[in-house]
């Protein structure tokens, strides 16, 4: 598989699984429409339309495209870390409960660890 090139900071986040400072990333305040895709293999993970204000600090959405994301337990044990599913990229975690929409998940993802790709009109 080939990795798109990374900045030390995406590597850091992406491969090394360390978290960007809240509400510093590029998408945090970021409501265009169009697709948000992995930063390191171009996979499609999010819609625009599953994008919501949760104002944690991190770009939060409600789902993702099928089989774009998997699930996996993070090392504190308490919390679910979310990969991509084609590079194993780390993208954030998952919290589920929290009653904010319709689908009662949320995807908090870290700014460097997607592209967005806007929708051609």
């Amino acid at each position: 598989m080939k990795f798109n090139n990374l900045t030390s900071e995406q590597e850091d986040v992406i491969v090394h699984k360390a978290t960007e400072a809240p509400f510093t990333g590029e998408y945090n305040d970021f409501f265009n429409e169009g697709t948000y895709v992995c930063r390191r293999c171009s996979n499609p993970l999010f819609s625009s339309t599953a994008k919501f204000h949760f104002g944690c600090g991190w770009p939060s959405f409600d789902d993702h495209f099928p089989g774009s994301v998997r699930r996996v337990s993070d090392t504190d044990g308490a919390r679910t870390e979310i990969i991509c599913a084609q590079c194993n990229g780390h993208l954030g975690h998952v919290f589920e409960g929290e009653n904010m929409t319709a689908k009662n998940t949320r995807h908090c993802v870290n700014s460097l660890s997607i592209q967005f790709i806007p929708k051609h009109k």
